[in-house]
């Protein structure tokens, strides 16, 4: 039975993680849900070269929908598409790989708009570990080397999908907030993918962000999850960090073929496949940029102030770009 939440918009919705098939229905949704801004993912395993095709593909797509979606390089450019009543556009590598090992490259990506970058994606890196290693010895010493110049630049540090002691280095190293943009407490859905209360803990005192996933894999009744409980966990993790420092990184992916989610997970580093993975089926409170207003409404009758729900939506992203996407 679906849920019956009225819905609420709130003034700034941004998303800190999607990924997309682009097309103009998508940025059709994002007008309809009310979506300032989305940090659009351009790469996994893709390298330097085909980073830069990905790039020259967003190009394209802002050149052919103008009227809908702009890219963001700045703080003013997100102000900019809401006056405008677009949805601002930021570019995110899920992975380092293109940089590769050249830390010019940091400066490169974001010279070409890219403006938050994890540290690893899954498996060991150059920088820092993924979460389904067995061990996690921390951020490296080329690691220590390129979040000292995305400080520098003002490339934001995400930690989604890095391991434990990796990401609480990367907190304690870096001179500027980090984000977790796509993840949920691991005390609320067990799995490692998840973070920690001390790490929750330790993002929050450092004034890092974290979004909130609504990726089924991440929730703990999968698909099954209902609104409530979502909502139930976001009050509980108010209760944890406060309301500062928390807001959405919905990790939606749309329109993707099955053969992406085993790109995905096998890349180029392994000769297995998993073809037989499957796209997790959507919960049915968010399927689309469009459902973002049925969001906020669950918020409101879990019983949090609209102020609350202005942060959560939108506005702690908007704070922390606010300075983290300027030079040091």
């Amino acid at each position: 039975m679906t849920e019956k939440i009225e819905d609420y918009r709130a003034e700034y919705v941004i998303d800190a993680c999607q990924y997309a098939n682009w097309n103009r229905t998508i940025f059709e949704q994002m007008r309809e849900g009310g979506v300032t801004c989305v940090n659009a993912t351009i790469a996994y395993w893709e390298n330097t070269r085909e980073t830069l095709t990905r790039i020259a593909e967003w190009r394209r797509l802002f050149a052919a929908n103008a009227d809908l979606i702009m890219p963001v390089k700045t703080f003013t450019d997100i102000r900019r598409a809401k006056k405008d009543g677009r949805t601002g556009i930021t570019l995110a590598l899920q992975h380092c790989l293109p940089i590769e090992e050249e830390i010019d490259m940091v400066e490169i990506m974001h010279d070409l708009g890219v403006r938050f970058m994890q540290l690893s994606y899954n498996n060991q890196s150059t920088l820092a570990t993924g979460w389904l290693e067995s061990e996690d010895p921390g951020i490296t010493r080329f690691g220590r080397e390129v979040i000292r110049e995305m400080n520098r630049l003002g490339v934001v540090i995400d930690m989604s999908h890095s391991a434990e002691r990796s990401t609480l280095d990367a907190i304690e190293i870096s001179e500027r907030p980090i984000a977790i943009t796509h993840a949920n407490p691991i005390s609320w859905c067990d799995t490692q993918r998840n973070k920690s209360d001390t790490v929750l803990k330790n993002l929050a005192e450092s004034s890092g962000m974290l979004g909130f996933s609504f990726y089924p894999n991440h929730l703990r009744d999968g698909s099954d999850t209902t609104l409530d409980e979502f909502c139930d966990m976001v009050a509980r993790t108010v209760e944890l960090i406060g309301t500062e420092h928390i807001g959405i990184g919905s990790d939606l992916v749309q329109g993707q073929p099955y053969w992406v989610i085993d790109w995905m997970r096998s890349g180029k580093w392994t000769k297995q496949t998993l073809n037989d993975l499957k796209w997790p089926v959507p919960t049915t409170w968010f399927k689309d940029n469009s459902n973002f207003p049925g969001i906020a409404g669950g918020l409101l009758a879990k019983g949090f102030a609209k102020e609350e729900i202005e942060q959560i939506m939108g506005g702690n992203w908007l704070r922390f770009i606010e300075t983290a996407f300027m030079p040091a």
